[in-house]
């Protein structure tokens, strides 16, 4: 069997209406080869490629590769970057989570010095000194985006740094080069395998960090095993990336014309990669997966790499299982 063969039918097995990973490309196989960090010049090369795409992917200057989730990132980033007055933007489960994160930072690293928060709504007019605003631009757990031009404006007014949760919006919104940094992985709007996970940044982090796992400096110098093979699962992908990201944007733009009058949010706070619906939606095919969100919702988070293999043939026909339920 081949390897298009293969993904045909184990993409056949089941529909995704989860987050990430996306649906199994053939290019996130094709490029698996045996491989090793140091000496290894096929690898290093092509580690390179992928990394300088991913730069310009975010309009950074220098970039971390990680081994892990994208939650190990945002805490290295925290751990590394975040000082003095902190900012949270409040959107739901995963502001939630970097804003733990920055509080463990005042207790045990004790970078920063206090931690707020204030709600996405309110933050048009909200303006106070911060050293630094950390927000999650698109909240998977209620299917909301804020847009990262909003959040640069915050950041102008209260004089601070803007760092990103950038785990479900890289890649598929604009403008994440208006950050100072940001972290994500590997399997949501990258449509790699799950393993890796990033941080991009312009200018070098100032925290002493004595964790020889959690100092960002050892990551940059491959002082412990990357995540090679996940590295390389995007080398072909992201040659043809805009073809992948085709499939994502035709289903958005048929659940808002066949859900629209159940579509919360207004169109600038609709995110890419997922969708909220007011009403539970229910399948009859036994093949669909939803996204179990971690937030208690009434309705249903649809996000839309189901179909990201069938690159620009895609219809947005997995949403034809879907109906409302009670």
């Amino acid at each position: 069997m081949n390897i298009n063969k293969f993904v045909i039918t184990q993409n056949k097995k089941k529909k995704l209406l989860t987050p990430g990973p996306a649906s199994l490309l053939a290019e996130n196989i094709s490029g698996l080869r045996p491989c090793f960090g140091r000496g290894d010049k096929d690898y290093t090369k092509l580690e390179s490629i992928v990394l300088n795409k991913l730069k310009k992917i975010s309009g950074h200057r220098y970039i971390a590769r990680l081994q892990g989730s994208a939650s190990l990132a945002l805490e290295i980033l925290t751990t590394n970057f975040l000082y003095g007055k902190v900012l949270i933007i409040d959107t739901g489960v995963y502001s939630e989570r970097i804003k733990t994160m920055s509080k463990y930072n005042k207790k045990v690293f004790k970078k920063v010095k206090s931690v707020e928060s204030v709600s996405w709504t309110k933050i048009k007019d909200f303006k106070k000194n911060f050293d630094w605003i950390f927000a999650c631009p698109t909240e998977t757990s209620i299917g909301l985006k804020v847009p990262i031009s909003d959040l640069f404006r915050l950041k102008k007014r209260c004089k601070a740094k803007l760092a990103l949760d950038a785990t479900a919006s890289i890649g598929l919104e604009k403008n994440h080069d208006l950050s100072d940094v940001l972290a994500y992985s590997s399997c949501k709007g990258l449509f790699g395998l799950t393993g890796a996970s990033f941080i991009a940044f312009n200018n070098y982090p100032q925290n002493e960090v004595e964790s020889f796992y959690l100092n960002i400096n050892n990551h940059l110098e491959s002082k412990m095993t990357g995540p090679y093979h996940t590295i390389l699962s995007l080398y072909d992908v992201l040659k043809e990336y805009n073809n992948f990201k085709y499939s994502v944007i035709i289903n958005k733009r048929k659940i808002s014309k066949i859900m629209g009058n159940q579509m919360l949010y207004p169109k600038v706070n609709q995110p890419l990669l997922c969708t909220y619906i007011k009403k539970k939606l229910i399948s009859s095919n036994n093949k669909i997966i939803f996204y179990k969100t971690r937030a208690n919702l009434p309705g249903s988070v649809v996000c839309h790499l189901g179909e990201v293999h069938l690159k620009k043939k895609s219809r947005g026909n997995i949403l034809n299982n879907l109906n409302y339920g009670k």
